[in-house]
């Protein structure tokens, strides 16, 4: 851990992370219980998270070529002041008490358009900077802070949301990003991108002209995923698990007003328990993963997902809900480590945009039926019934992840074929 904090550029990279993710999880905590105390309906909160997928299914088949082209850093600072400049308009409106749902849908629409291209963009630039054979390590710290900041922060937003309202929210949001791109900033100087094999060919490619440039890469990332049966059965689990985990914000907020009756602090105390999980994972996921293997402790977190899902709403009780959901986040911090670090450790650093944009692809597609589903199905027939969809989901990326494949990793692989 030491020799990870050691490096300077990774320091400056988990702290503006933590910072952001502080700001945007209470950005989506207060936004989401803003638009069920405004329409009263799950079905709102669907098209909220629906909503969310639609720059995602427009932009991930292509954005993956312009990450594993361009200098990582600048791409997540671009990202970053471009989100701040829309949030900073909606809470103005807020202000004035002038914000409509409309509005709400659209600045989260185009804040998820940068939010998709800046996940797989950090995981790259983390790799990127990581020594090999610390990618464990790293991913640690960097799950940690961010699941941690991201679902704490909804605990404050349930605490804090009577007191300093909608706007107030959205202005720390906007804080966060401005400290957040000082902090890439400062990770290092000029530009820089990765080299891939084929920039040793110059004579190859000086004959191709632009388009058929981006296509052959898009090409070569589909053809790695052809090639490696691990990472895309890794991948596959990824995608159910990120759509899973996503569209819980269709109904952990009505859990909180139906079921228990506890308004914006018992939301609060719901995320505080996810939160908490996902923080103190950080102690033991390293111990974990080094145990029993990277696709078990994916598998294992998987199985702890869709038990704890399937049982929150019907525990009767807001504390034993609040236990269900610390372990939920207990299990995404160690599957989430275990996630990244797996594809790090297997897919080629000028690859690792493109094959992370495929897996992103499939999950907010995924991500896009969930939401309509669960919302449907919780607003008209039951919101234990949703909660069971999602636990299912979670049972699927468990098998994904338990399937057997050989033991060969892709990296290893693809650098004996250079």
């Amino acid at each position: 851990m030491r020799s990870i904090l050691g490096q300077r550029a990774l320091r400056y990279v988990f702290a503006a992370n933590v910072i952001s993710m502080l700001g945007s999880g209470m950005n989506s905590a207060a936004v989401a219980w803003y638009i069920l105390q405004a329409t009263h309906s799950e079905m709102a909160l669907g098209t909220f998270a629906v909503l969310q997928t639609v720059p995602a299914m427009l932009m991930l088949p292509f954005t993956g070529v312009i990450i594993d082209r361009e200098d990582r850093r600048r791409l997540v600072m671009m990202l970053d002041a471009v989100r701040g400049v829309i949030i900073v308009v909606v809470a103005m409106l807020a202000f004035r008490h002038k914000v409509q749902v409309w509005q709400l849908y659209l600045m989260n629409t185009l804040v998820a358009a940068g939010f998709w291209m800046f996940w797989p963009t950090i995981t790259a630039l983390i790799q990127e900077l990581t020594p090999e054979g610390a990618f464990l390590q790293s991913n640690t710290f960097l799950l940690a802070g961010v699941q941690g900041g991201w679902l704490i922060a909804g605990a404050i937003v349930g605490f804090m949301y009577n007191h300093i309202g909608l706007g107030g929210v959205l202005l720390i949001d906007v804080s966060t990003y401005v400290v957040s791109f000082f902090c890439y900033f400062a990770v290092r100087k000029g530009r820089h991108v990765v080299l891939r094999p084929q920039e040793l060919r110059a004579d190859i490619l000086a004959a191709e002209s632009q388009f058929e440039c981006f296509w052959r890469e898009m090409r070569e990332g589909l053809h790695f995923l052809r090639d490696h049966r691990a990472v895309v059965l890794l991948g596959i689990s990824w995608a159910l698990f990120l759509g899973a985990m996503i569209t819980g914000v269709v109904v952990t907020p009505s859990l909180s007003e139906r079921v228990f009756h506890a308004g914006a602090v018992g939301y609060g105390w719901l995320n505080a328990g996810w939160g908490t999980g996902a923080f103190l994972s950080a102690l033991y996921a390293p111990r974990v993963i080094a145990r029993i293997g990277g696709r078990r402790s994916v598998a294992f977190s998987m199985a702890m997902l869709a038990i704890c899902v399937v049982s929150a709403p019907i525990s009767r009780f807001l504390f034993l809900a609040i236990t269900f959901y610390l372990l939920m986040g207990s299990a995404r911090g160690v599957g989430g480590v275990a996630m990244n670090t797996s594809l790090m450790e297997m897919v080629p650093q000028h690859l690792m945009g493109r094959v992370q944009n495929a897996f992103y692809f499939g999950g907010t597609f995924l991500q896009l039926v969930l939401a309509v589903a669960a919302g449907a199905v919780a607003h008209k027939i039951s919101l234990v019934a949703a909660f069971a969809i999602l636990a299912c989901v979670y049972g699927v990326s468990f098998v994904a992840a338990s399937w057997p494949v050989g033991t060969a990793t892709a990296v290893e692989e693809a650098t004996a074929v250079e």
